[in-house]
């Protein structure tokens, strides 16, 4: 069988979308165009209006250019709205995440699930989802009521699938969710459960460390993570296991205004949010930090867009995700009378992206005369620990560990 996966939204999806890809590979079926595929599934997002618009044209295109494919759809836009989608053609199919493994397996008419570990295509950077759904309810985010309450694995089931990528040659491996720091294995008031560093902690016990050159034999990112859920567990860990566990933490800032942080029903402000970031710093040397950041949510002011320009200053970002806001159907924010003129969201977006750009260079010159482990990804190109995207000699092969150094003078690009 030949099949086409589109991916849309967050790295969990990407996560999910790889993980069924590979697996069909593994199985003999070939991965082919939109045009040519037998099966084409598409995972969707809703995380705002203009990525419900984006699943809606993706589904779309997937019907206009093939006339005989089964078009699967799952993710958040389909289960939010099931109806709508297999309502464009009897070629399409809801299918919910839980449920996606044995509807594509049964499509491919798979009889035997082979244990996925890495095709070519996944070998040197591979994500592993640890836990799902999100008991926060932001007031600009459906994404809550689209994935369900936060449910995670089995942290025997995490070990073994990450030592298996690690066995196949996979030099780094992501552990995401879509809120990773509620990852727990017990009961949630159960002081004893097991939460995300004591998880972290049982993964590096089970896979190799270092090589003879001090080269991780394979290294972990851990990827966004709820400032409320960062634990001085979770500090002490990076800071004990530099080149095993990446000195870099994406953590969402969202705005650095205390009346929007409020109305987004964000659970801190700006002092709790800077101040935990200074702690990182001095804890984890090294330490690099990205962001996400919405612009223009109802109500944000001039004054309170420039606290949001002074946090982000204070806390040195590496990378700031910039977000215009986006109104969606469903959710609080969407409702209020207050909404900012796009004009207006456009601009705040391009000064933002303007101090992230700033920012990058300022955190590459901190780190002139240091070294980082680069994990090679392409001709010339590799990624170093903290998240840096770094120019290497084109004879080094892909997967390779090579030990950067940044220059004294200006920063790299």
């Amino acid at each position: 069988m030949r099949f086409c996966c589109v991916n849309l939204g967050c790295k969990v999806n990407r996560v999910e979308t790889d993980a069924v890809a590979a697996w069909l590979i593994n199985e003999g079926n070939g991965e082919t165009t939109q045009e040519d595929a037998d099966l084409i599934i598409v995972n969707t997002c809703t995380v705002t209006g203009e990525a419900d618009k984006k699943t809606r044209k993706a589904v779309r295109h997937a019907l206009r250019v093939n006339d005989h494919a089964q078009v699967v759809v799952t993710g958040c836009a389909a289960a939010i709205d099931a109806e709508f989608y297999e309502g464009l053609d009897p070629r399409v199919e809801f299918v919910p995440k839980g449920q996606l493994m044995d509807r594509t397996f049964e499509q491919a008419h798979v009889t035997e699930r082979a244990r996925v570990l890495a095709g070519d295509a996944f070998r040197t950077r591979v994500g592993v989802k640890v836990q799902d759904g999100c008991n926060n309810a932001c007031t600009y985010c459906i994404v809550h009521v689209a994935r369900g309450k936060s449910v995670s694995r089995p942290s025997a089931q995490i070990v073994e699938e990450c030592v298996a990528l690690a066995d196949a040659g996979v030099r780094e491996i992501v552990l995401s969710g879509i809120n990773l720091g509620s990852y727990c294995e017990g009961q949630r008031r159960d002081p004893d459960a097991l939460r995300l560093p004591s998880l972290l902690r049982q993964i590096l016990e089970s896979t190799a460390g270092t090589g003879a050159d001090g080269a991780p034999r394979v290294r972990y990112r851990i990827g966004s993570v709820e400032p409320r859920d960062v634990t001085p567990e979770l500090m002490e860990l990076m800071a004990a296991n530099p080149e095993r566990l990446c000195r870099h933490l994406h953590l969402p800032l969202q705005s650095g205004s205390y009346k929007v942080l409020k109305e987004m029903a964000r659970p801190y402000d700006a002092a709790f949010f800077t101040d935990l970031v200074e702690r990182f710093h001095e804890q984890v040397p090294g330490m690099a930090l990205s962001t996400d950041v919405i612009v223009g949510f109802p109500g944000e002011t001039e004054e309170d867009f420039q606290q949001t320009l002074n946090v982000c200053r204070a806390c040195g970002f590496m990378k700031i995700h910039v977000f215009p806001y986006s109104l969606r159907a469903g959710t609080p924010a969407a409702e209020r009378t207050d909404q900012i003129a796009p004009e207006v969201k456009a601009d705040r977006a391009a000064r933002l992206r303007a101090l992230s750009d700033e920012l990058a260079a300022a955190d590459q010159a901190r780190r002139a005369g240091t070294t980082e482990w680069a994990l090679v990804e392409g001709p010339g190109r590799a990624t170093v620990e903290s998240y840096h995207e770094v120019t290497v000699g084109e004879d080094v092969a892909d997967g390779d560990f090579v030990l950067w150094s940044w220059p004294c003078g200006d920063a790299d690009d």
